[in-house]
């Protein structure tokens, strides 16, 4: 069973950070370093909501060739 939002390949932590401040940067949210538990719902909607959206883009430029 997973344990929620563990990131299957380590070495991609790195990336996966710069991957959230980028799609915060996008959607106008200010992410820091560290704990970001002040933002709201609708802010942390928005970033994942974004992260989504970019992760789909990316996967049909790859697909159309």
């Amino acid at each position: 069973m997973s344990k929620g939002n563990n990131i299957m390949v380590p070495e991609a932590k790195q990336a996966m950070e710069n991957f959230k401040m980028e799609a915060a940067r996008e959607v106008g949210v200010n992410l820091k370093q560290g704990y970001n538990g002040d933002l709201t719902s609708k802010q942390a909607g928005s970033i994942g909501g974004q992260m989504v959206k970019n992760m789909i883009k990316d996967y049909e430029s790859k697909i159309k060739g």
